[in-house]
């Protein structure tokens, strides 16, 4: 099978993925989110995607449910969305590869990336693969207008994990 670089012919540049912030997951482990709301506690059916640790939750972890924004311009872009993490801190993820392999990938077959302006407005998207994720983030990256890249879940539009450039 033909990886994206042999298809396209372009070098994907490293990225880096930017961790959810650490304010944000300390302010909801102690119970409130971004909208100053109660999280809620749960424990995992499996396969909930943590964004804190970019895999995916096993049954009967604990985890919590609470809204996150990844902006920070205020502007009609900023959204809030909800989000699982896990219920107790964990080991930092690699954030330097897209969490798309293994049995059960945090990123899994497609997947939508969008494109922003460091004024935080979309300028560019597309649904992906981890076949051609790299690829794509390549395209948005050469742009000059793109700041960084929301990688998003295909099914409700969650947000998933920030790209940027290395």
């Amino acid at each position: 099978m033909m990886t994206a670089t042999q298809a396209t012919g372009l070098d994907p540049a490293p990225i880096k993925i930017v961790p959810i912030r650490m304010d944000f997951l300390a302010r909801a482990r102690e119970g409130l989110d971004d909208l100053g709301q109660p999280v809620e506690r749960h424990l995992a059916q499996g396969g909930e995607p943590l964004r804190d640790c970019l895999r995916r939750a096993t049954p009967g972890e604990p985890i919590l449910l609470a809204s996150y924004c990844p902006f920070t311009v205020d502007g009609p872009y900023k959204e809030y969305g909800p989000v699982f993490i896990s219920g107790v801190s964990q080991d930092a993820a690699r954030l330097d590869v897209l969490p798309t392999g293994g049995q059960s990938p945090y990123l899994a077959d497609s997947f939508v990336l969008r494109a922003y302006s460091t004024d935080e407005r979309i300028v560019d998207a597309r649904m992906s693969s981890p076949e051609a994720a790299m690829a794509d983030l390549h395209r948005f990256f050469m742009r000059a207008d793109v700041a960084f890249v929301l990688a998003r879940f295909p099914t409700y539009g969650c947000y998933a994990l920030r790209i940027e450039a290395a």
